[in-house]
């Protein structure tokens, strides 16, 4: 199978098994966000509301598309995306998903609602740190794609925060506009056996739907992105590249390229800057050449060169238009940008079964071991039980903020988003005296944690595994 000895051909099915164990581990980890508010107001059963978690996530993981997928592979620095080193590559991947595994199961265990995606991002950015003492970098690359990593970091840093606060608001709303028989329901203690009334009902199903949907089109695609590292990385001949698209359109793009690059004016640059607009200029050659050879299909042989040269024309010219130093005008921005973007369609994509097999992970793994952190998130957040505002406007809240940064191609934490919504409910129902401290301790424990384990984990592992592979 893909002309792969039967060594490779199983350590590829177990990267591909593992990519999905830590799918299925993050579906479980993450049920509660969707399903502890409709669960602890009675709204639905809670195997009726885990099971149509599932079946939202499901269908999310087709809707999302891929930016995020690609947003979580390109923090990787290209020098490691390109390495023709199989095993170089399946350390990469292994030291991803086993750091990544690891601290989600072991806050899953401990009843903590922790992030999926600030874990899945520390181990890349600790495999990127661990990238730079390795031999093959001989200094020329960054050990992690920095601009993109401070973009994400904003938004999974301004997510909770914008999360608390818009709970807040929200629950004042609901205050002043819901005064008659059922604003003394919504915001009591739900009755044990009796349902909500049937407009909160159908608001709180909604909004269990929208996150589960949401959830799994942002998380689903950083299951996605692992699977393409894995495709890439192990058998390049046949995934390095969309098969589906005609090159017809490189020379077209490599043309425009390069009279914007002609039209640079090289005396305001640096020595540095102009032997990389030269190494730009000498990559879109060799695209070209290998394009104007082949004509309209591009050999299993060549399609890892000319991934790689998409990527690095990609850097430099996103280096260029960024540059303050070279002065471009607005349309030849635009032109590169859309040169760029053009040219990345053919190495930003997902196979079909590729989101097929990471949505039925997910979805499966919605419902499995939900019940600890559920319990954390409906009963130790707050010192009262969730009422049925509460509820509301926290779902609300995680539903519009992941869906927005969805629709950017941004990952955000579905954990932190829920988690600081009910504190923000929480808090607009009786002050700051009505949170739980030693659960807020342990949650923020968890989080301020995350980051410097995962990225110590996974870079240690990936020197382990470069070492024994």
């Amino acid at each position: 199978m893909f002309g792969l000895e039967l060594e490779l051909l199983i350590l590829l099915f177990f990267c591909l098994l593992a990519a999905c164990a830590f799918e299925f581990v993050n579906g479980f980890h993450d049920t509660a966000n969707a399903v502890a508010t409709v669960i602890y107001t009675n709204s639905l059963k809670p195997w009726t509301a885990v099971i149509w978690s599932g079946f939202c996530n499901f269908v999310g993981v087709f809707a999302g598309g891929i930016g995020v997928a690609m947003g979580i592979v390109n923090l990787l620095p290209v020098e490691l995306l390109i390495d023709q080193n199989v095993y170089h590559s399946i350390a990469m991947v292994l030291a991803l998903l086993f750091s990544a595994i690891a601290w989600n199961f072991g806050t899953w265990y401990y009843g903590l609602p922790s992030s999926s995606s600030h874990t899945l991002i520390g181990s890349i950015l600790g495999v990127g740190l661990a990238f730079s003492f390795m031999p093959e970098n001989d200094g020329g690359g960054a050990a992690v794609n920095w601009s993109k990593a401070t973009e994400i970091g904003f938004s999974l840093l301004l997510s909770p925060i914008f999360g608390f606060s818009l709970a807040i608001f929200l629950m004042f709303a609901l205050r002043r506009l819901v005064k008659d028989t059922d604003g003394e329901v919504i915001f009591k203690e739900p009755h044990k056996q009796k349902p909500p009334p049937l407009w909160i009902r159908s608001i709180l199903l909604l909004t269990c739907t929208l996150v589960s949907f949401f959830h799994g089109s942002n998380d689903g695609q950083k299951g996605v992105g692992l699977v393409m590292l894995i495709l890439i990385g192990i058998v390049p001949a046949y995934f390095a590249l969309d098969n589906n698209i005609n090159p017809d359109s490189i020379p077209r793009n490599l043309a425009d390229i390069e009279q914007v690059v002609s039209r640079v004016d090289t005396s305001s640059l640096s020595v540095v800057e102009r032997q990389r607009l030269r190494n730009t200029n000498s990559r879109i050659d060799s695209l070209q050449a290998i394009v104007a050879a082949d004509g309209k299909k591009i050999p299993s042989e060549k399609k890892l060169e000319v991934r790689r040269d998409v990527l690095l024309i990609s850097k430099e010219m996103n280096f260029l238009v960024n540059n303050e130093s070279v002065a471009m005008s607005k349309n030849d921005a635009q032109l590169i940008k859309s040169s760029v973007d053009s040219l990345r369609t053919f190495t930003d994509y997902a196979p079909t079964w590729v989101i097929f097999m990471i949505s039925i992970s997910l979805g499966l793994g919605t419902m499995v071991g939900w019940k600890r952190i559920v319990r954390t998130v409906g009963e130790k957040i707050g010192k009262q039980h969730l009422t049925y505002a509460q509820g509301a406007s926290a779902e609300l809240v995680a539903a519009s903020t992941i869906g927005v940064s969805t629709f950017l191609a941004l990952p955000v934490s579905t954990t932190h988003v829920l988690s600081s919504g009910i504190a923000g409910s929480m808090v607009a129902s009786k002050g700051i005296k009505n949170l739980q401290p030693k659960t807020i301790k342990n949650i923020l424990m968890a989080w301020l944690l995350t980051l410097p384990v995962s990225i110590t984990l996974s870079g240690l592992l990936y020197i382990f595994f470069r070492w024994v592979l």
